[in-house]
């Protein structure tokens, strides 16, 4: 499907580009800070420097989980905990989510399917929206649906593809990889992914996912 070092390379760059905006307010804070200026105008760098601290912190520590080794973790993940570290993610963003979880059981590799799958619904809503996401439990497997309705809500072609493993045109990208490792975490839980666009939503779904992950 892809090279192991390519993917590696992509997802990489992803987490960078999706750091670069919180760290980059942090330093331009601190810049700020070090010149001369009035207390007004330090106290408003000082609020940047704690936003952007507090924006670059949660992304890292969502990334974490969903790109790196906690969401490898065996065992049952906590869904208190797993919620809020998504909610403070979505704070520094524009969608707001709504939580729909009807299962006692959540896996830490099931967390890291539906973090991936709401990092795909976020990219659908330029404008901001909300994000619903919905987990049942069923006869042929658990059942991932996350719904994204918003402003000019766009599921662009390439990540529809790339969740069937299609290559896109212009090829793998760090911009374009993520939808793919989505996949990935769902084929290792032995589940099926489907992206799709509706009149005013895009929706996005694993099905006959393992129950223990």
């Amino acid at each position: 499907m892809i090279d192991p070092a390519r993917l590696s390379a992509f997802i990489s760059s992803r987490i960078c580009h999706d750091l670069v905006s919180p760290v980059s307010g942090v330093t331009s804070a601190l810049e700020m800070l070090d010149e001369p200026g009035d207390s007004d105008m330090d106290q408003q760098f000082e609020e940047l420097l704690r936003s952007s601290a507090r924006k670059a912190a949660a992304t890292i520590q969502f990334l974490r989980y969903a790109y790196g080794s906690l969401g490898l973790q065996a065992g049952t993940a906590d869904m208190h905990e797993f919620k809020k570290i998504t909610e403070n993610f979505l704070n520094g963003l524009k969608p707001s989510i709504e939580w729909d979880i009807a299962t006692d059981h959540l896996s830490y590799s099931h967390a890291r399917l539906l973090m991936n799958l709401i990092m795909m619904s976020v990219d659908t809503l330029p404008r901001g929206g909300v994000i619903q996401a919905r987990v049942r439990n069923e006869a042929a497997g658990m059942t991932m649906t996350v719904s994204s309705r918003g402003e000019r809500v766009k599921l662009k072609d390439e990540a529809a593809r790339s969740v069937q493993g299609i290559e896109p045109e212009d090829g793998w990208k760090p911009d374009n990889i993520q939808p793919l490792f989505a996949k990935m975490i769902c084929d290792s839980l032995e589940g099926e992914i489907t992206a799709k666009q509706g009149e005013d939503v895009a929706i996005i779904m694993a099905t006959h996912i393992r129950a223990e992950g």
